[in-house]
């Protein structure tokens, strides 16, 4: 299972440092976390820094993953537009929405990018339960679903076998938000929140519900 061969735990290996936890209260500009995020990288590639997670939210932005077509940008003028390395396509980040940019040492953890992207869709199920819904995997699509409806979207890139960006979870943002673009491709797949489906939307308990689960499945 992936949660098994991301824990970085081995017989006779020595025990890794524990992984950092930051959180920004305020909204961090997207350029920012990407600097930010640069530079922990290295640093944790070269040994000299722990592995991270960082839990955020961005003003209201879209963002262009490596997949994205233009066609699916319906409101060019909406929202700044940041062209970005990771996988993906569009996706939106705002207020109400929890970004969680992962910077893990895949060379420690089996250098194996589908494991990885699995194990995070696993992450957010394991969170999602502790809230009280029912998050599921779509065929065919990367992110986890609620009822037909996409909850959570996932887009990562890897650097010296170190992971950049990661997921976000829509806790309360303004969903119509969404409507600038077609996310992450899917024009027959509404956008859903904890809010909307009627659930936690205290971040420091959904927060609490992440880490927790980040615990269990990658150690």
């Amino acid at each position: 299972m992936a949660e098994h061969l991301l824990n970085p735990r081995r017989e006779h290996a020595p025990t890794p440092r524990p992984v950092d936890w930051m959180e920004s209260h305020a909204p961090v500009p997207y350029p920012d976390a990407l600097a930010v995020m640069d530079d922990r990288v290295e640093t944790i590639a070269s040994g000299e820094a722990s592995e991270c997670v960082w839990l955020l939210e961005h003003p209201p932005l879209y963002t262009a993953g490596t997949s994205a077509k233009a066609s699916e940008l319906l409101d060019e003028g909406r929202f700044p537009v940041y062209r970005t390395g990771r996988g993906g396509r569009f996706t939106y980040h705002g207020p109400g929405q929890r970004v969680a940019y992962v910077m893990l040492d895949l060379s420690r953890r089996g250098r194996d990018v589908r494991t990885y992207v699995a194990a995070l869709e696993t992450w957010l199920i394991a969170a999602l339960a502790r809230l009280g819904a029912a998050g599921e995997r779509r065929e065919g699509a990367v992110g986890i679903f609620v009822g037909g409806a996409k909850i959570a979207s996932i887009g990562v890139r890897v650097r010296r076998w170190v992971s950049l960006h990661g997921v976000s979870l829509n806790v309360d943002p303004d969903l119509e938000h969404f409507s600038g673009i077609i996310p992450c491709g899917l024009d027959d797949v509404k956008v859903t929140s904890l809010a909307a489906l009627g659930g936690e939307t205290d971040m420091g308990k959904v927060d609490q519900a992440l880490h927790s689960a980040f615990a269990e499945i990658f150690g």
